[in-house]
C-alpha cells in the first residue's frame, strides 16, 4: 500500500451558508489539495462532519470525488460506527468503485473491551471487499485500541494499517516496534507526524493539510526522505496555527482557514457553529 504513504488529507465537507452540501466548493477543495501536493484524499471522516452528513449526501460526495478526481490521487473512504452489524451492511451496500481503502474509527460511546474491539474489526475486515485501516482516536470514541490489540489485528490479511491519534507516544512506539513490515502506521496527529516518521511511520492523515496542503505535504515528504532539518523547519512554522484549528472544535478552525483562502464557506452543521470573529482574525494573521 505504498500509495498511502505520505500525506493524506481528511477532507472537510463544504456547506453553503444555508447548510446544504456545496458541491462546487467540494471540487475547489479537491483541486486545492491535489494541487498542493497531497498523496491521497480521505472522504467522510470525522473532519468531514460525518455524523451530520446524510447517507444520500455521502453518496453524492463520493460520486463527485470519484468522477472529478479521475484517478489523479487515491481515495480513502470512511465507514465506521458503534453497531458492528450496521457497519458491515454499509460496507456491503456502498458503491466503493475507485476507492483504495476503508478508514474505520473504533466504536464510539459503547466503550468495548479490547476483545470487543478485536471482534468488531475482524467482522469488518472479513466483510469488506477493500483493505481496512484501523482508526484509534480515544478522545472521540471513549476507548483506546491498545498496542497489543493493534498488533493482533495487524495479522488479519485485510487489515493493512492504522491511523493512530491517541497522542500516547509510548503506545505508538510499541506498535512501531512490533508491527509487520508491510503494516502502515499513519499519524493521526499533525504535530506528531515528523517524530513518528523518524521512528518508522509512513505518513499522516491530516486536518491541517486541508488549508496548507503544500507546506504540510512538503514537511511530510522531507521527513520520509530523511531530511529532518528541512522537515523540522517546516513543522515549527506550523506549530502556532495548530491549536487554533481545534480551539472551537474540528473542523471549525480549518474551515475558517479555508474560507480565508476562498476555497469554501466557514459554515458547519449544528451542534458545531462557525468560528468566532476573534478566532478567525487570529487564524488570518498566521495564514
Amino acid at each position: 500500500m505504498n500509495k498511502l504513504h505520505g500525506t493524506g488529507v481528511a477532507l472537510v465537507t463544504p456547506f453553503t451558508p444555508t447548510g446544504t452540501v456545496d458541491l462546487a466548493a467540494w471540487k475547489r477543495l479537491l483541486d486545492f489539495t491535489i494541487a498542493g501536493g497531497v498523496e491521497y484524499l480521505v472522504i467522510n471522516g470525522t473532519t468531514g462532519e460525518s455524523p451530520t452528513v446524510t447517507s444520500s449526501e455521502k453518496t453524492d460526495l463520493l460520486r463527485v470525488a470519484r468522477e472529478y478526481v479521475a484517478g489523479r490521487v487515491p481515495l480513502v473512504y470512511g465507514i465506521g460506527g458503534n453497531d458492528t452489524a450496521a457497519v458491515v451492511q454499509q460496507l456491503r451496500d456502498t458503491d466503493l468503485g475507485g476507492v483504495t481503502a476503508i478508514l474505520s474509527a473504533s466504536p464510539a460511546y459503547n466503550k468495548p473491551s479490547q476483545a470487543g474491539l478485536v471482534a468488531h474489526y475482524q467482522h469488518l475486515a472479513d466483510a469488506s471487499a477493500l483493505p481496512l485501516l484501523l482508526y484509534n482516536v480515544p478522545s472521540r470514541t471513549g476507548s483506546n485500541l491498545a498496542a497489543d490489540t493493534v498488533l493482533h489485528l495487524a495479522q488479519h490479511p485485510n487489515i493493512i494499517g492504522l491511523k493512530e491519534a491517541s497522542g500516547n507516544l509510548e503506545q505508538c512506539l510499541a506498535i512501531l516496534a512490533g508491527k509487520p513490515a508491510d503494516f502502515l502506521f499513519l499519524s493521526g496527529d499533525d504535530m506528531l507526524t515528523l517524530p513518528l516518521i523518524a521512528c518508522g511511520g509512513q505518513g499522516i492523515i491530516s486536518v491541517m493539510a486541508n488549508a496548507l496542503p503544500r507546506k504540510f505535504s512538503d514537511m511530510t515528504r522531507a521527513a520520509l526522505a530523511g531530511d529532518f532539518a528541512q522537515a523540522q523547519q517546516l513543522l515549527f512554522s506550523l506549530v502556532p496555527l495548530n491549536p487554533l484549528l481545534y480551539e472551537e472544535g474540528n473542523p471549525v478552525g480549518v474551515k475558517a482557514a479555508l474560507a480565508l483562502q476562498g476555497v469554501c464557506e466557514p459554515a458547519v452543521r449544528l451542534p458545531l457553529v462557525p468560528a468566532s470573529a476573534g478566532l478567525t482574525a487570529r487564524i488570518k494573521v498566521l495564514l
